[in-house]
């Protein structure tokens, strides 16, 4: 495990916990991992790791990632053509879906199937249902066994939190890694490949999303 990590700034809220977040992990494998948070489409192309934070709406946060000259072609080339191992969280994971149905309909990454709708849209959710939105806390995670990679070393039923209104509804449940409940069934994390995503935010996960972190470092998809 070494190597540069690459968080993408393009403009997405307050990047500094996320960084936070994995340089207190690296400094703990003490392998020479290096952080950091930028918005050069070639510093990005140069990492060994991605990581696409993402806050407030699907669209807004697509637009943000446009408006920077030149990432998107190299986020696509990287991820998709090289294989640099890819971490999306929150929006940013919901980026990685077909499209999204949030103020309108605008297309995603497509690397993922599926399309980010509502909560209370999801299969097997009440659209009369009464929770509060957005879904704002602390939730557990179930997963099947074995765990993911990503997952390695925490016990089923770990809390995470989370903060959103909109979630995917996967086209291939061979991508879901984990859900949590919040009304019926929501996808908590999904991997497929060198790609995964965390609807949740890890950075603000005390241990439980430090230990995610740790695990994606060392991860060799």
């Amino acid at each position: 495990m070494s190597g540069t990590v690459a968080i993408v700034d393009y403009g997405s809220g307050n990047l500094r916990s996320a960084a936070k977040a994995f340089e207190r992990v690296a400094a703990e494998a003490a392998r020479g991992v290096r952080v950091v948070v930028t918005g050069e489409a070639e510093a990005v192309a140069r990492a060994d790791r991605i990581v696409l934070p993402g806050q407030g709406a699907f669209a807004d946060c697509l637009a943000g990632l446009s408006a920077v000259p030149g990432m998107l072609e190299v986020l696509g080339d990287a991820v998709r053509r090289r294989g640099v191992p890819f971490l999306g969280i929150c929006v940013g994971m919901q980026l990685l879906a077909d499209r999204g149905l949030e103020h309108g309909v605008h297309q995603g990454f497509g690397w993922l199937r599926g399309e980010v709708v509502h909560i209370r849209d999801l299969p097997g959710h009440d659209p009369a249902g009464h929770l509060p939105y957005p879904q704002m806390g602390w939730n557990a995670l179930a997963w099947r066994e074995p765990a993911h990679p990503l997952l390695e070393g925490l016990p089923q039923a770990s809390h995470v939190y989370f903060v959103h209104s909109y979630a995917l509804a996967a086209g291939d449940q061979a991508d879901v890694m984990a859900v949590t409940d919040y009304g019926g069934p929501v996808v908590a994390a999904v991997a497929r490949g060198n790609v995964a995503g965390v609807q949740f935010h890890p950075e603000k996960s005390q241990a439980t999303g430090l230990r995610i972190l740790a695990n994606f470092l060392a991860w060799s998809p």
